[in-house]
């Protein structure tokens, strides 16, 4: 069964940093792009960040330049999100997810097929 779970959420307050992780298991996503989607209470899921699948390109969202940082350990079959200097505003259910297409990358919801439960990030102010 293949799975993705994350972790690393929880309640900080603002100015704080959380790093959260992407474990796989089930087959390896080493050929596929790796990617973090948020999600507030009413809101769409948005794109947060990807990585390519050798790890040498990453997309990023402008808002959270500079404050998040996405990583992959290829033999660990792992994704993290380096989450610096939180704001109120970051508040969401963060979501990994795994490329639906070798050797591609995207921001878009559709270009992603296997997904994680979530893991709650709460920054108070």
């Amino acid at each position: 069964q293949v799975q993705l779970v994350e972790s690393g959420g929880g309640l900080v307050q603002a100015g704080d940093s959380l790093r959260l992780s992407c474990a796989a298991s089930g087959r390896t996503f080493s050929s596929y792009a790796m990617g973090w989607f948020r999600q507030a209470p009413g809101k769409e899921r948005e794109f947060v960040s990807a990585i390519s699948w050798s790890g040498g390109t990453i997309y990023s969202t402008d808002s959270m330049k500079g404050r998040f940082t996405i990583s992959r350990d290829k033999a660990k079959n792992t994704v993290y999100l380096q989450m610096n200097s939180l704001k109120p505003e970051d508040t969401a259910v963060y979501y990994c997810a795994a490329g639906a297409r070798a050797f591609n990358m995207g921001r878009r919801l559709s270009d992603y097929e296997q997904w994680g439960q979530g893991t709650q990030v709460t920054v108070s102010s």
